[in-house]
């Protein structure tokens, strides 16, 4: 059985290749992480054959987790009653791995960050697989970045599955976790060489090729992001664009005005009066032409100083996530330039009113 895993770059098609794979003979099974890309998948699906074939499974991670390996072989049993979506509390870690009260609320609610963990505790792992091979073909997971802490080790069993399996992400991507929990995995995304023979130590095969160009981003703003954020990424096109720093106060105003240019914000886009999102809530969108990307204090000193790669690995990559939206032009505007549009509290304003 082919077991690969295809490590992308941002834009590169990862959606149209798994859609591209299906066909009407085979039964599948799609897993991704994010209900955004649950729907884009599905309107890829329902554009290729005119509906949603019968044939085809698309699960987004958490109700995979619960409602094909979790129900079937410990919900009669453990009577659980859904699942617990914050973290456990801190006294639950003193636990032995073997208390049940490790991994369920006192109302019986799984933690979400462990619900792997319960299913290799109780000894359901070779039963998830033979279910698998039982209704499916082949095993397509999208996202694959985003799996960390226990679930990787669960990903680590579903890959012994006898099914065609193919697994499809960008690395530097890696911008939320499907779970964290202690130390478990804490250090897998640390090191890209690192992260690839992990696979291959599973038996899965790497292609660090097959979609290492760009279709979304021009050779201009991919050229900025592998010369500043040192993240190989290449280009389809041919065309240049502009990616530019806007430090003129007319500009900047022109920009943060206009509702055909997203502006991306580290955090708390919300509490500006424009189009905007935050930059790791961006992943999966790709609608935008324009896209002025708002530096805080700590990434604006970076910028100025070359050192964008120098970031920890985590702001890094939310900031490749948000340098690689448009198709064509990239604009930068120092988030303190444009303060004076930042939403006041009404508690705050009523205060200071007084």
């Amino acid at each position: 059985m082919d077991k690969k895993i295809i490590l992308a770059v941002a834009g590169s098609g990862k959606t149209s290749l798994i859609i591209d794979n299906l066909n009407l003979e085979k039964r599948f099974l799609l897993v991704t992480y994010t209900i955004s890309n649950t729907r884009n998948l599905r309107s890829g699906i329902i554009e290729k054959f005119g509906y949603f074939p019968d044939n085809i499974q698309l699960y987004s991670y958490f109700p995979f987790l619960y409602g094909f390996c979790f129900k079937p072989f410990l919900s009669y049993k453990l009577k659980v009653k859904g699942i617990f979506w914050d973290f456990p509390p801190e006294h639950t870690f003193k636990k032995r791995r073997d208390d049940l009260s490790f991994y369920l609320t006192e109302g019986r609610r799984l933690y979400h960050n462990r619900i792997a963990k319960l299913l290799q505790e109780l000894n359901v792992l070779d039963d998830i697989n033979e279910r698998l091979e039982k209704y499916y073909d082949c095993l397509f997971i999208d996202e694959i970045q985003d799996f960390a802490g226990h679930d990787f080790d669960l990903l680590k069993s579903l890959v012994k599955a006898k099914l065609e399996i193919q697994l499809v992400g960008d690395f530097h991507q890696h911008t939320f976790d499907t779970s964290r929990d202690g130390t478990t995995n804490n250090d897998l995304h640390n090191n890209y060489e690192e992260y690839i023979k992990s696979f291959e130590q599973m038996g899965v095969r790497p292609d660090t090729k097959h979609l290492n160009k760009s279709w979304r981003c021009t050779p201009t703003i991919c050229n900025f992001i592998t010369e500043n954020l040192d993240i190989e990424i290449y280009s389809h096109k041919s065309n240049t664009s502009i990616v530019k720093l806007i430090s003129n106060p007319k500009t900047i105003e022109e920009i943060f005005n206009d509702n055909t240019i997203v502006k991306l914000f580290y955090q708390e886009s919300t509490k500006y009066a424009c189009f905007s999102r935050n930059w790791g809530d961006s992943k999966g969108e790709n609608q935008f032409q324009d896209v002025c990307v708002v530096l805080n204090k700590n990434t604006m000193q970076h910028f100025k100083e070359r050192k964008l790669s120098k970031l920890v690995p985590s702001t890094k990559n939310k900031l490749y996530v948000a340098c690689s939206r448009p198709h064509r032009n990239l604009f930068f505007i120092e988030e303190e330039l444009i303060k004076h549009h930042k939403k006041t509290n009404p508690k705050t304003q009523k205060a200071l009113s007084n």
